[in-house]
C-alpha cells in the first residue's frame, strides 16, 4: 500500500527534496559492487525513493504537502559538534533544471542535513550550456555570484570550479571577488593536465583536481525514469530534478571518509 499512499503524495506535492543520509550506513541497501558517478546517482535515488514510499500509511487521505521530504531515516546521520574541528566537509553542486538562485537552497539544505553551521568546500557544476558553445565568464557569473554571497554569509569557507580550461579560469580569477580555491579537471577529457593550466593554477595558488563525473550527472529523463521504476503509475514527467548536491565527511588527520551522501530537489510541473 505504501506505494499508493507516495503516488498520492506526488500527485499533490509541489516539491520533492530527496536525501540518501551517510550512504556507509546503507548496509544492505548498498550495491556491492563500485559503479559509475552516474550509476551510483540513480541506484540511490531509486533505493531512496522505494524505501520512502514503503513507509508511507495507507492513509490516502492524509494531509497535502507542498513539499515532500524524502529520506532513508535510519541513515541520516549528523556531524557531533564536538568533532566538526577534526571534520572536512566538501560538496559539489550539480545544477540541473533551475538557475543560480538553487545554490542556497542546497547549501542550506547539506548545512542542515549535516548539523553544521558552514561547508569547507563547495565546487559548482552548472548545467551544460544549451547550445553545445563552452562555458563563457557570462554564463558562469550569477552561479559565481551567488557562491560569494554565501561565502560572505559565511555559509560555505571556500568555492571551485568544475571543468574550466586555462582561459575560462583565468577570465573567472580576474573577474571574481572570491577567487576560485580550486578546479576540478574530468580525466576522461585529458589524460594529462594541460600544461598552460597547471602553469596558471600554480601562479595563482589554484588547487587542481581531478573527477570521472559524466557532463550531465542526473539528466531530467534520467531522473523521471528512475521515479517511474520506483513508485509505478505516477506522473513521472511532471517531476523535473532542479539540482543534485554530493557531500563527503573527511576526517583530516586520517583522510578516511566518515560519510557520503546525496541531496537533490525537484519540482512538479503541473500542465
Amino acid at each position: 500500500m505504501g506505494t499508493d499512499g507516495a503516488r498520492a503524495l506526488l500527485e499533490r506535492g509541489a516539491t520533492l527534496t530527496l536525501q540518501t543520509g551517510n550512504l556507509l550506513n546503507w548496509g544492505c541497501l548498498r550495491k556491492k559492487c563500485p559503479a559509475t558517478p552516474g550509476e551510483e546517482v540513480r541506484d540511490c535515488i531509486q533505493k531512496t525513493l522505494t524505501e520512502w514510499s514503503s513507509k508511507i500509511g495507507q492513509d490516502l487521505n492524509q494531509e497535502i504537502r507542498e513539499v515532500l521530504e524524502c529520506t532513508v531515516a535510519q541513515a541520516i546521520e549528523k556531524i557531533n559538534p564536538e568533532e566538526r574541528d577534526e571534520l572536512k566537509v566538501s560538496a559539489k553542486l550539480f545544477i540541473v533544471g533551475s538557475n543560480s538562485s538553487s545554490i542556497r537552497d542546497a547549501v542550506d539544505l547539506a548545512c542542515s542535513a549535516l548539523g553544521v553551521a558552514q561547508v569547507d568546500s563547495v565546487i559548482i557544476a552548472p548545467p551544460p550550456a544549451e547550445d553545445g558553445t563552452s562555458l563563457s565568464l557570462e554564463y558562469l557569473q550569477p552561479y559565481w555570484q551567488e557562491l560569494e554571497t554565501l561565502v560572505q554569509n559565511k555559509k560555505i569557507v571556500a568555492i571551485g570550479t568544475s571543468d574550466l580550461d586555462k582561459t575560462q579560469l583565468e577570465q573567472l580569477y580576474l573577474w571574481a571577488q572570491v577567487k576560485p580555491s580550486s578546479n576540478q579537471v574530468n580525466l576522461a577529457s585529458c589524460c594529462v593536465m594541460p600544461p598552460d593550466l597547471t602553469a596558471f593554477a600554480k601562479q595563482f595558488d589554484i588547487q587542481l583536481l581531478t573527477h570521472n563525473d559524466p557532463k550531465e550527472l542526473l539528466c531530467e529523463a534520467s531522473f523521471q525514469e528512475v521515479l517511474q521504476e520506483s513508485i509505478q503509475n505516477t506522473n513521472a514527467h511532471e517531476w523535473i530534478p532542479l539540482w543534485l548536491l554530493r557531500y563527503s565527511v573527511i576526517v583530516k588527520s586520517r583522510g578516511i571518509i566518515k560519510s557520503k551522501g546525496y541531496i537533490m530537489q525537484a519540482k512538479r510541473n503541473a500542465s
